[in-house]
C-alpha cells in the first residue's frame, strides 16, 4: 500500500464502517415527487435557527455564518456545490476538490484536529465529522469555546441528499441546495432505471490492504448499500471493522472484483490481484472480472459528487446497460 493511501485508510475505514440505512423513502422515489425547485420552493432562512445535526444534537446558529471551517473533504464538497467555497475559512490535508480548496489553511493534519488553528480561523460554523473522525471531546471542547459545531455523518445515500439539505439551511442556501439535490435524484433514479432487472453479481470492492488484513465495504455500510443501488450483490466484511477474511471472501466467492485502492497504488492491478495466494480460485479471479476503480475518491466520499461515484459502479458492475 502506498503512503498516501495508508495515511488515509483508518479514517475512510471509520467512514464506511457502522452506517445503518435510513428507512425513509428512495432517491427514485423522491425524485419521481419532486420537480425542479425554484425561489419560490425554496425554505425562507431566519436567524437565529436551531438545527438538528446527523448526531441527534440541536444547534443554533446566531445569524448567517460568514466563516465556515470544514472537518471532513465531504463536508467541503457541500459548502462548495452550494456556492459557498468563498465563506470557507479551514479544511483538511485531505481536501482535494474543488481545486480552489488548495489555497484554504489547514486545521486538520493527519487526521489531527488542531483545535488552535480553529480558533485562529474564528469560524461562525463548523462542519464536523461523525462516528468519531471528528473526536467527541474536540467536539466538545468547540461548543464550550462557544462555536457553533454541525456533526454530518451520512449512513445512506438518501441521508447524502438530507446532508445537503441541512448544510443548505444552516448556510442560508436552501435553493441551491434544493438544485444539488433535485439533480442528483435524477442521476440515482436514471441508474435504479438501468439496473432494474439485471441479475446482481456477487461484487467485492476492496477498500485497501493493510498489516495482512483485508478491508471492504462494512456490513450494512454507505458502501455496500451503494453497490446494491448500482446493481450488485456487495461482498461485505465486519460491519465495525470492514475487514473480512480470505477464507471468508474465497467463500463467498466474488464474480467481480472492484479495485478501489488501486486508485492510490499503482502496484496494484488485476494481474497482482490474480497472482495472490489463495485468490486463484476466486470466480471473479478465473474469468477475469477484476476492474480498476479510479473513481474511488468519489465513490467513497459521501458528497455531492457521490452520484458519480454510484454512476462509475453501475458502469463497472453492468456495462452492458452503459453502451
Amino acid at each position: 500500500m502506498s503512503a498516501s493511501r495508508s495515511r488515509f485508510l483508518v479514517p475512510l475505514l471509520l467512514v464506511l464502517a457502522a452506517c445503518q440505512p435510513s428507512a425513509s423513502a428512495s432517491p427514485s422515489d423522491r425524485a419521481a415527487s419532486s420537480t425542479a425547485p425554484s425561489s419560490s420552493a425554496a425554505a425562507i432562512v431566519t436567524y437565529p435557527q436551531t438545527l438538528t445535526d446527523d448526531a441527534g444534537r440541536e444547534v443554533t446558529l446566531p445569524a448567517e455564518p460568514a466563516k465556515i471551517v470544514s472537518l471532513a473533504p465531504s463536508n467541503t464538497e457541500i459548502v462548495c456545490a452550494l456556492d459557498a467555497c468563498d465563506r470557507v475559512a479551514g479544511v483538511t490535508d485531505a481536501d482535494d476538490y474543488p481545486p480552489e480548496v488548495a489555497d484554504v489553511d489547514d486545521v486538520v493534519i493527519g487526521a489531527l484536529v488542531d483545535v488552535e488553528l480553529i480558533v485562529a480561523a474564528d469560524p461562525d460554523l463548523v462542519l464536523a465529522a461523525g462516528n468519531e473522525l471528528t473526536s467527541s471531546a474536540v467536539i466538545t471542547e468547540l461548543t464550550d469555546l462557544g462555536y457553533p459545531v454541525i456533526v454530518l455523518y451520512p449512513a445512506s445515500l438518501e441521508a447524502v441528499l438530507d446532508n445537503i439539505t441541512l448544510v443548505g439551511q444552516a448556510i442560508n442556501a436552501t435553493e441551491a441546495a434544493a438544485e444539488v439535490v433535485a439533480d442528483m435524484e435524477e442521476r440515482i433514479a436514471a441508474v435504479e432505471e438501468a439496473v432494474a432487472g439485471a441479475d446482481a453479481p456477487r461484487t467485492f470492492y476492496e477498500v485497501g490492504l493493510f498489516e495482512g488484513a483485508i478491508y471492504t465495504a462494512g456490513g450494512d455500510s454507505f458502501l455496500s448499500g451503494l453497490i446494491s443501488t448500482a446493481g450488485g450483490e456487495p461482498i461485505t466484511g465486519d460491519p465495525l471493522t470492514t475487514a473480512i477474511a480470505l477464507e471468508d471472501l474465497v467463500a463467498a466467492d466474488p464474480e467481480l472484483i472492484l479495485l478501489g485502492d488501486a486508485a492510490y497504488d499503482p502496484s496494484i492491478t488485476p494481474e497482482s490481484v490474480a497472482a495472490r495466494p489463495g485468490w486463484g480460485e476466486m470466480t471473479a479471479v478465473t474469468s477475469g472480472a477484476i476492474e480498476v476503480m479510479e473513481e474511488d475518491p468519489v465513490i467513497t466520499r459521501p458528497g455531492p459528487r457521490i452520484v458519480e461515484g454510484l454512476e462509475a459502479l453501475a458502469r463497472a458492475i453492468h456495462p452492458d446497460r452503459f453502451d
